[in-house]
């Protein structure tokens, strides 16, 4: 279980955590990155942006 740094609920993973795994808060709906597995730690995950063909 972790700490959704948003809203700061805790979230539990159901399966195994993989890093750079994308798991979203059930609270906020705000996707979380997980950053390391031990010990565990997520963070906001990064928006995808349109690059507009550049």
């Amino acid at each position: 279980m972790v700490v959704c740094p948003e809203c700061e609920s805790s979230v539990a993973l159901l399966a195994e955590p993989k890093v750079s795994e994308i798991v979203e808060c059930g609270d906020c709906s705000s996707e979380l990155e997980i950053l390391t597995t031990d010990p565990l730690q997520v963070a906001l995950a990064p928006e995808v942006e349109e690059d507009w063909g550049e």
